[in-house]
């Protein structure tokens, strides 16, 4: 299986169809879900529709969510990383890539959503050239928000997502607002 990054604390790989255990018990978390519409999956077979999914991603698009893996214990701990956005209009885009991550609540407060989207900006905007990188996250949801930023992603507005009836922040970067702050 391929690894697409490697931090201090982690490493980043594709998810492979041996996670979809792993994906079910993420996403059948509610305290997960919080911030995503309130509404996690109650069975295996969304989870496994999700890996292949992310699956689709890679083969089509050359891009897609990553495993994360703590590497002090080898635990399976989320998924970070990036999308092509394209069966969704948001905020007036569509067709756009999107950076993001879920994980585990045991592993939140760790620093580690920040670290893997480091790892995730960086890899985006060194294969991806001239692109811009998008992200959202839900208004109430100021952990997020502030990764975002602290990645080096300007907020741009707040639109709601008619779908899910959700409000969420808009992000964007493209490879000429990186600075070396954002290292």
């Amino acid at each position: 299986m391929k690894i697409y990054a490697e931090t201090k604390n982690l490493i980043l790989r594709e998810i492979v169809i041996e996670d979809t255990g792993d994906m079910y018990r993420l996403d059948s978390d509610p305290l997960v879900h919080k911030y995503l519409g309130n509404k996690p999956i109650s069975c295996m077979g969304k989870a496994r529709a999700y890996v292949d999914y992310i699956r689709m991603q890679y083969e089509t698009y050359g891009i897609g969510r990553w495993a994360a893996i703590e590497k002090s214990t080898g635990d399976w701990i989320g998924w970070t990383g990036l999308k092509m956005n394209f069966e969704n209009e948001m905020n007036g885009h569509t067709d756009f890539y999107d950076i993001g991550y879920r994980f585990m609540p045991q592993y939140w407060g760790k620093g580690y959503a920040t670290e893997s989207s480091i790892a995730a900006r960086d890899y985006f905007f060194k294969n991806f050239t001239g692109k811009k990188l998008c992200g959202m996250a839900e208004l109430g949801n100021g952990a997020s928000c502030r990764v975002l930023e602290k990645i080096g992603l300007e907020r741009k507005d707040n639109f709601t997502y008619e779908p899910e009836n959700i409000e969420l922040a808009w992000f964007e970067k493209t490879m000429q607002s990186i600075s070396k702050s954002d290292h």
